[in-house]
C-alpha cells in the first residue's frame, strides 16, 4: 500500500470521520487487501462495524464475516469479541443464524477456538473451506494461536497428538513449526518447555532496622 493511502485510511480513523458515511467503500476496499496480503488493521476494521451501525443500509454481511475471520487470526487477542460487540445483536439470533449459515459456521470456529477444541476446529473448519478461502494466511495464524496454546499447556506432548492439533499436517510440516517455536523432538515426542527452566528462584532480603529489634528485645525483657 502507498504511504498517500495509507495516509488517506488513517484520517479516515479520526475525529468526526469516522462517522462519514462515505468512507465505508474506501474502508471496505481495504478489509479486501488486508484479506488478500495477510495484513491486518483492527482499528479500520472496527471502524466499518461503526459505520454500519448507523448506515444499516449499506451493510454487507460478507463484509462483516471477513471482519471475524480476521479478528480470528489475531487470537489469543480478543479482537473477535470487539467486532461481535459492534454488530447488531438480531444476526446471532438462531432464526437468522438459520438463513445466514456462513456467520454461523463462523461462529462455531470461534466458539472452537475459545475452548482449545482444536481437532474438532479443523473438522468444522473443512465442511465449507469456501468461507475462508480468500483470507489469505489464516490456517497459519490459527497454527500460531495453537502453538502458543501448546506452548503454555504442554512439556511434553505426543507428536502424533500435535500433528491433529494443527490440522493433520505431514512430517515435513510439522517439522518447520516445531523448530518455529525451538521445540526438540526426540523420537515420537515433541519437548516443548523443561519445567526447571520455568522456575527461577527469587532471593528475598529482610531489612529490620536495629530500633525494631531493641524494642523486641526490650518487650521480651519486661516480661520476665
Amino acid at each position: 500500500m502507498s504511504e498517500s493511502k495509507k495516509a488517506q485510511i488513517r484520517s479516515m480513523l479520526i475525529g468526526i470521520e469516522l462517522y462519514n458515511p462515505n468512507n465505508i467503500e474506501v474502508l471496505q476496499e481495504y478489509l479486501n487487501e488486508q484479506c488478500a496480503e495477510n495484513t491486518y488493521d483492527l482499528e479500520a476494521n472496527l471502524a466499518i462495524l461503526r459505520l454500519y451501525q448507523f448506515n444499516t443500509n449499506k451493510i454487507d454481511k460478507k463484509v462483516i464475516i471477513n471482519i471475524l475471520l480476521k479478528a480470528l487470526t489475531a487470537l489469543p487477542q480478543t479482537d473477535f469479541i470487539l467486532c461481535k460487540g459492534l454488530i447488531d445483536p438480531n444476526y446471532f439470533e438462531e432464526e437468522d443464524l438459520e438463513k445466514n449459515p456462513d456467520l454461523k459456521h463462523v461462529l462455531e470456529l470461534h466458539k472452537l477456538l475459545e475452548i482449545c477444541d482444536f481437532k474438532q476446529f479443523w473438522s468444522v473448519l473443512r465442511t465449507d473451506p469456501g468461507v475462508y478461502l480468500g483470507i489469505a494466511g489464516f490456517d497459519d495464524a490459527i497454527r500460531q494461536f495453537i502453538c502458543h496454546v501448546v506452548k503454555i499447556t504442554y512439556q511434553t506432548i505426543d507428536k502424533t497428538t500435535l500433528c491433529e492439533l494443527l490440522g493433520g499436517l505431514d512430517d515435513s510440516q510439522i517439522t518447520y513449526w516445531i523448530n518455529c517455536n525451538k521445540w526438540k523432538l526426540e523420537g515420537d515426542f515433541v519437548y516443548i518447555s523443561n519445567q526447571e527452566e520455568l522456575i527461577k528462584s527469587k532471593n528475598i532480603k529482610e531489612k529490620i532496622e536495629f530500633d525494631s529489634i531493641a524494642r523486641v528485645v526490650t518487650a521480651v525483657a519486661a516480661s520476665k
